[in-house]
């Protein structure tokens, strides 16, 4: 319960203004972890949202169940591993953004690491790839690329 007698732009009001927060829930958890799952759900939508939009899985391709499912479950794979490389890029300290950030959105991921320009060289048999020499996210890339390659 909250109770207010001053408004945010510092209006006194006559009679306080009562917030009630009640939860019904089933869960065998405490009081404080119920509204920490509560406040949660709006980065399960956010997920949810980053799903359809950024990997433009908004409509389905096919009018046909198998197809549908196999599309899902291939786009599911490409998030995951989307994410895993976003999550993995920020345990560094050298990420070129400016901002402390707890998470990467795929799209963000995707513009800057996964678009990132090179060039592809044939050499004595060997195939590499040539990056610019100012490119500000190559040193996050290889980063994470070395610590994939070990799992």
């Amino acid at each position: 319960m909250t109770k207010r007698t001053v408004e945010a732009d510092g209006q006194v009001l006559l009679l306080p203004k009562v917030e009630v927060e009640s939860y019904w829930t089933s869960l065998d958890v405490g009081v404080t972890r119920v509204i920490e799952l509560y406040h949660a759900h709006g980065t399960s939508e956010q997920f949810h949202s980053e799903l359809k939009t950024d990997l433009d899985l908004e409509t389905l391709p096919s009018g046909k169940f198998q197809t549908n499912e196999l599309v899902l479950l291939l786009g599911m794979v490409a998030y995951n591993v989307l994410r895993l490389i976003g999550q993995e890029s920020l345990r560094g300290n050298d990420l070129p953004i400016r901002k402390k950030v707890s998470r990467r959105r795929v799209r963000s991921v995707m513009q800057d690491m996964i678009y990132l320009a090179c060039r592809v060289m044939r050499h004595a048999r060997q195939v590499t790839l040539s990056f610019g020499k100012h490119s500000p996210w190559y040193d996050t890339w290889r980063r994470v690329y070395l610590q994939l390659m070990t799992i």
